[in-house]
């Protein structure tokens, strides 16, 4: 019976080792980064993992169009906000969410979902871990063509005209979300 404890003890740590060697090696590829901003009185913050594009066709290939992608690389993106905003005029209240994208040709849609979530994605399937049944906000914003690529994803915040914009942009492909504060 000792044997076997050794034995699991063991595997358990090999096993916990060999998941914080792989979180560390991901994180050379895409390292993350903490954005914050303040807009209209607001603070905003993102969390995300910022893969490169290294020649890879990224919308449509590496990111399927019309699939839960999210929003980044390694663990799930977060957004967190002080006070309750109007996305593309649509209430969020105060908090912190995770953050996932629809991409599509011509539009995105932006999921603010209110689960907190280890990793982006389910280790069996490779798939999005979001569970739409938390959606605490969906909306669909068109998508913009750049002219130049843009080699590392991004995401920013820039005021204009009474607006906290934030973007993402990877490629040659951003999006624009409108926020206002909530009166």
């Amino acid at each position: 019976m000792k044997r076997i404890v050794i034995v699991l003890v063991g595997l358990f740590i090999l096993g916990y080792s060999g998941l914080l060697l792989l979180k560390h090696n991901t994180k050379k590829h895409s390292p993350e980064e903490t954005i914050t901003h303040i807009g209209q009185d607001t603070n905003f913050s993102v969390f995300y993992n910022r893969p490169f594009k290294k020649e890879r066709i990224i919308f449509g290939d590496l990111v399927p169009y019309g699939e839960v992608w999210r929003t980044g690389a390694n663990e799930a993106t977060t957004f967190t906000c002080d006070k309750d905003i109007l996305v593309d005029g649509t209430i969020l209240k105060a908090g912190t969410y995770t953050l996932w994208t629809i991409p599509n040709k011509d539009s995105w849609k932006i999921i603010f979902n209110s689960k907190t979530y280890n990793w982006g994605v389910d280790f069996k399937d490779g798939k999005a871990k979001r569970d739409s049944k938390h959606d605490a906000l969906v909306v669909e914003v068109p998508t913009q063509p750049l002219l130049n690529i843009v080699e590392q994803f991004s995401i920013y915040f820039q005021n204009a005209n009474g607006f906290t914009i934030m973007y993402m942009a990877w490629d040659r492909t951003a999006i624009a979300i409108p926020i206002k504060i909530s009166s």
